[in-house]
């Protein structure tokens, strides 16, 4: 499919998605969402074994298009609501759902709604320059994108309520010492650690990263004793899979892994 609004591509078991608006810091309008819509179903029965998302330019992603919400005089304002529904909630939930890990490359600012997609994913990794910023408080607004759920998890809740309601920039090593991203590295890094990174996923177990996620996610809503059941299931699913077989028979042959994600 040909993209007008990002770059999609799988390669050696790597997607990389790269947010292409970089005129608007990559911010989402309609098009950007139906285009990212489009290239996570691709990810469905396709090769890939990791997903890495990042922005083009100089900056990660500035959130919404305030541009694409104008509003001309006299005219309704438009239905915030119905946006959020339609198109940041399942873009949030799709992230946190596909059966592979997804990694956020942060090369630059990543406010409002983009701070909340880069930090839906499961690791952030982030160069020294970038920031994240919570601008919904700027205009009058709640975090949305699940950045009322998320940010009191990873930073809890005295500095979620300050990054929310003071719209500050964090920078990305303070992000990184508070726990909010996985990583901070130099500006010139980047791309070779993300890249490790992507290499490293490629060539792992797939379905029990996959089910590690999910078990870490859902676990947030269980008790320890539920938690524990669904953890009994998994090994007892996972212990059946071809990877498992492979990582045993390597360990005895001493020998690296060669893992199928199955």
């Amino acid at each position: 499919m040909s993209y007008q609004t990002i770059l999609f591509d799988i390669t050696a078991g790597v997607a990389r998605l790269t947010l292409n608006r970089p005129e608007r810091l990559n911010s989402f309008n309609t098009a950007m969402h139906a285009e990212v819509r489009s290239a996570l179903a691709a990810l469905e029965g396709s090769a890939a074994r990791v997903l890495v998302i990042t922005g083009a330019g100089r900056g990660f992603c500035a959130g919404q298009d305030l541009g694409d919400r104008a509003v001309a005089p006299g005219a309704s304002p438009p239905d915030l609501a119905r946006s959020i529904e339609k198109n940041y909630k399942p873009l949030v939930l799709a992230l946190r759902r596909l059966p592979l890990p997804v990694i956020a490359a942060v090369n630059g600012v990543a406010a409002g709604a983009g701070a909340n997609i880069a930090l839906a994913c499961d690791l952030v990794v982030a160069a020294r320059s970038a920031t994240f910023v919570q601008a919904f408080c700027k205009l009058g607004l709640v975090p949305d994108s699940g950045g009322t759920w998320l940010l009191p998890r990873l930073v809890g809740t005295a500095r979620a309520l300050g990054l929310a309601l003071l719209g500050e920039k964090l920078p990305a090593e303070q992000a990184a010492a508070w726990g909010l991203i996985w990583r901070c590295v130099d500006d010139g890094e980047l791309g070779a650690a993300v890249d490790a990174l992507a290499r490293e996923f490629a060539a792992a177990p797939t379905l029990g990263l996959a089910r590690t996620k999910q078990a870490i996610y859902e676990g947030l809503s269980r008790t320890l004793p539920q938690q524990l059941d669904v953890e009994r299931d998994y090994q007892g699913e996972l212990g059946r899979s071809a990877d498992y077989a492979e990582g045993v028979t390597a360990f005895a042959e001493k020998r690296a892994p060669r893992f199928t994600g199955r």
